[in-house]
């Protein structure tokens, strides 16, 4: 019985309404899981506690992975029609999470293959709020009478795609038995530009047991969700896509496939998926699931492309296929159509097979603050405390290797290794009006052009943070590439593009590739963005009838031959000390030298410092402005204000760099040392190519 059609008077005109199928869901079905699965991880040695309901006994607490929904039940079964059941379900499994790390037991759909996972288990996902779609309406308690006996069982819709109904009853659909409520919908897709170290970690620290499908063994039990999802495209071709001329630059070593997981894709491409569904990644060649997740609590504190970390009850019911078809079909009688206003375009996008796009009932989810899993997510806890101050006492000597890697990565210039790892420590840590205050382009010019170079310092790049993107700035991308996410009011969804960012990736842009050539109008709205990203930090959504600004947090990094066309906080001139006859096979070297403990302190040291407060005294700052206006006597032409700006964010970054939060004298002096040395090379390099800057 459908709950569009029958219960309309329930709903405001126009709401989003969950699909309700008379589906059978016999707790039999949920017993029988239990007993595969006895033993679940991370509750040996809890004595089980088992809960009666309508004469039926519930599954022991140990099912609280594989079985939730079972959980659930029993906790509804207890305390309904009291609304405290709901609170008390997410207290239960908030402490659950909480023991003997218990959240590396549940599977993540960042790492493992859809068809791997048990439906209606508990799995958790690493990812970014690409979309948010409107609310949506369902049953949270409603009735079913047995058609024969007549008799009653309530039931909750909360965490379900699908209404429980067994075949010899109906949903009551009485107003006076039916509570509604509405849940948050956001289409999310893994973080844009990843890097794989990150996602090799998060896989490894994993102790999730999951159970492939019966229809192969696979010959491992853990493999990556991209490697699945790439030889299932492309079996036989080298990982790189094509896009717009655009490598993939993020690609992991091509393991082989088995050919009966083929027949996966055949399947759910046959499903609903002519043509095939766009899964709105912004960043060409990325791989992973996407998903729809289900918001019950605090859905307002979520924004648009903020980083989350959700654990939910997984839903793949194949039912959504069948109800969301048949809407698609009545959608095109005359009758319908006054009834449902939502164009094919738009059911297709937000109800896509679930076989391709899973869903997930969100019961516990936490904005992160960080995707870096060397470092603990919440550095507020006393376990974190410990863990940064250890980290500390050890940073001195770890910053003279970071230096002295990045300064052989730059053939000998160690001035330019110090300032690129001021800008990766670098973060827009406030908004004064429309002005961010903490953010560091660098343009780092007298790149060779056309060479491996500027590719192998994005490497190394890629090796250190936890998301990073290079845009290669040719003609050909520039003209093709969307870069401002813009509305489909067709569809009503936000079609992505390449500047919707995860808050601290840091975007790699290669001028060297510039050739002359003609930008077309799309052309220079790309370069009017990224001139917009690097000043102001934010990107302009195109909305049709209005532009809406959202700010953003991107490290940019701009290599060039000579002075970039775009803005920059930051020029540094590279001076190579040594021209090595063979490029790539010296930048290969570099981090194959490194070992990898050497390689994860590196990036700890990154991702730790740019968390951390920094504060100036009032006695340091009378001293700064002392100095400055001493500075303006000596030399009133060339010093302006914008020279303190920098040169106080590079005291700033020094600080922090060398694990202090407050400024001292000594690292001022440092930070007016390094910018003379940076502006002398400018000078230098202006005498030889006349106007060149």
């Amino acid at each position: 019985m459908s709950l569009r059609a029958s219960t309309r008077p329930l709903f405001p005109p126009g709401a989003k309404m969950a699909p309700v199928a008379s589906l059978p869901l016999p707790f039999s079905r949920q017993a029988s899981l239990r007993r595969e699965e006895e033993e679940a991880p991370g509750n040996q040695g809890l004595a089980p506690l088992c809960l009666s309901f309508q004469g039926l006994r519930m599954p022991c607490v140990a099912d609280w992975l594989n079985c939730p929904l079972s959980i659930v039940q029993g906790v509804f079964a207890q305390d309904s029609p009291n609304p405290e059941w709901e609170r008390k379900v997410i207290e239960y499994f908030r402490e659950k999470l909480k023991e003997n790390n218990a959240t590396n037991w549940v599977p993540s759909l960042n790492d493992v293959p859809l068809h791997y996972l048990k439906p209606n288990s508990l799995v958790k996902f690493r990812c970014m709020v690409q979309d948010m779609f409107d609310p949506e309406f369902y049953m949270n308690v409603y009735e079913t009478v047995d058609i024969q006996t007549k008799s009653r069982v309530l039931h909750f819709g909360k965490y379900r795609d699908i209404a429980e109904c067994s075949p010899h009853q109906e949903i009551d659909l009485n107003p006076k038995q039916i509570v509604t409520a509405d849940r948050q919908t956001f289409y999310c897709v893994p973080v844009p530009g990843e890097s794989a170290w990150v996602k090799e970690a998060y896989t490894c620290a994993s102790q999730a047991r999951v159970c492939p499908s019966t229809s192969y063994t696979p010959s491992r039990h853990k493999r990556s969700y991209e490697e699945d999802e790439d030889m299932e495209l492309h079996p036989s071709k080298q990982r790189e896509q094509n896009l717009g001329n655009v490598p993939d630059i993020h690609g992991n070593g091509e393991p082989k496939r088995l050919e009966t997981e083929a027949s996966v894709r055949h399947q759910m491409i046959s499903l609903n998926c002519s043509p095939p569904l766009d899964l709105n990644f912004p960043l060409p060649g990325e791989k992973g699931p996407a998903c729809l997740v289900k918001i019950y609590e605090n859905g307002d504190s979520f924004k648009l492309n903020d980083v989350l970390e959700v654990y939910g009850i997984l839903s793949v019911d194949p039912v959504l296929n069948i109800v969301n078809n048949d809407e698609r079909e009545n959608s095109s009688s005359p009758v319908e159509s006054m009834d449902c206003m939502d164009t094919v375009e738009e059911q297709r996008v937000h109800s896509p097979p679930a076989s391709l796009v899973p869903r997930i009932h969100v019961i516990l989810a936490q904005k992160l603050q960080h995707i870096n899993p060397l470092v603990p997510a919440c550095l507020n806890e006393e376990e974190s405390k410990n863990f940064i101050s250890s980290f500390m006492s050890e940073l001195s000597p770890v910053r003279a290797e970071l230096l002295g890697f990045l300064t052989h990565a730059f053939l000998g210039d160690s001035l330019a290794a110090e300032y690129l790892i001021l800008h990766l420590i670098s973060t827009v840590y406030a908004r004064r009006d429309v002005l961010p205050l903490g953010k560091f382009t660098v343009n780092l010019s007298g790149c060779p052009r056309n060479s491996v170079f500027t590719e192998h310092i994005y490497r190394i790049i890629q090796q250190l943070v936890p998301a990073s993107y290079r845009l290669q700035m040719t003609i050909e991308n520039m003209n093709q590439l969307q870069f401002n996410p813009h509305k489909d009011y067709t569809a009503n969804r936000l079609v992505s593009g390449v500047l919707q960012l995860a808050s601290n990736t840091s975007l790699v842009i290669d001028e060297t590739l510039l050739e002359q050539g003609q930008l077309d109008t799309r052309g220079v709205h790309n370069v009017t963005a990224l001139g917009d990203l690097i000043t102001w930090q934010k990107v302009d959504y195109d909305f049709s009838y209005h532009q809406m600004e959202f700010p953003c947090n991107i490290n940019v990094l701009i290599t060039s031959e000579g002075r970039s066309l775009l803005p920059s906080d930051c020029q540094v001139q590279l001076q190579p000390q040594l021209i090595p006859p063979n490029m790539e096979e010296y930048m290969n070297s570099l981090l194959t030298a490194v070992l990898p403990s050497v390689l994860n302190k590196f990036r700890i040291y990154l991702s730790l410092l740019r968390l951390l407060d920094y504060s100036i005294s009032d006695e340091v700052t009378k001293a700064v402005e002392d100095d400055f206006v001493e500075m303006r006597k000596n030399d009133p032409e060339s010093i302006t204000a914008d020279d303190l700006h920098r040169t106080l964010l590079v005291a700033r970054f020094l600080s922090l760099s060398a694990g202090q939060t407050t400024l001292s004298r000594e690292r001022w002096l440092r930070a007016k040392q390094l910018e003379t040395l940076r502006k002398a090379r400018l000078q230098e390099q202006q005498c030889v190519n006349g106007n060149e800057l």
